[in-house]
């Protein structure tokens, strides 16, 4: 059976946003579905994160699927960038960015800066694992800079999925589903 991995962001749960709903789809399609709940979510420890990520995924096996959003994107391709899989289904990156974030440099107190300091990525690494990489990238984003996370699709040479008005794809922006990921997951090959 097919795995899929919905790894979430700073300040959210499993329960929070599109997680859910998409968690549901993806079972009907056959997919055996995991949303770690990653620790202290307001106040993550990158060491906590990553052992959290290699607990639940382990290996990335070839038919992987990955969804992430906002801080779960970096969190999840430093973990790939580490483990490097030969090969691995699929990437769905919401929100993405790829390094700091000038205009976020730290939230209630907390330092995305430090966070992000501690990601080593290897973006040719993460291109050689598949070909079926989408980033969706809100026009309006008020965390993610769009520039940044167009920046990193660029980066993966990855197909783009571009929503006006998004916000950062929170419910607090309308979004407690988000058929554009199924729509990027319907179009790998």
């Amino acid at each position: 059976m097919k795995r899929a991995f919905i790894i979430h962001g700073w300040g959210a749960t499993p329960d929070d946003h599109w997680f859910h709903w998409l968690s549901g789809r993806l079972k009907a399609r056959g997919y055996t579905v995991d949303v770690p709940i990653l620790p202290n979510p307001t106040a993550p420890v990158f060491a906590g994160w990553q052992h959290t990520l290699a607990r639940h995924i382990g290996t990335p096996q070839p038919d992987d699927l990955f969804i992430a959003h906002s801080l779960g994107n970096i969190t999840l391709l430093h973990y790939l960038s580490q483990t490097r899989p030969p090969k691995i289904g699929g990437l769905v990156l919401v929100s993405a960015f790829g390094g700091r974030l000038p205009k976020l440099a730290e939230i209630e107190g907390y330092s995305i800066d430090d966070y992000v300091a501690q990601a080593q990525l290897d973006l040719p690494a993460i291109r050689e694992m598949t070909a079926n990489i989408t980033c969706i990238i809100s026009e309006n984003d008020p965390l993610v800079a769009p520039e940044a996370s167009l920046k990193l699709a660029n980066a993966l040479q990855c197909h783009i999925i571009t929503v006006p008005n998004a916000g950062h794809f929170l419910a607090s922006d309308g979004f407690i589903e988000l058929p554009q990921v199924l729509q990027a997951v319907d179009e790998f090959r």
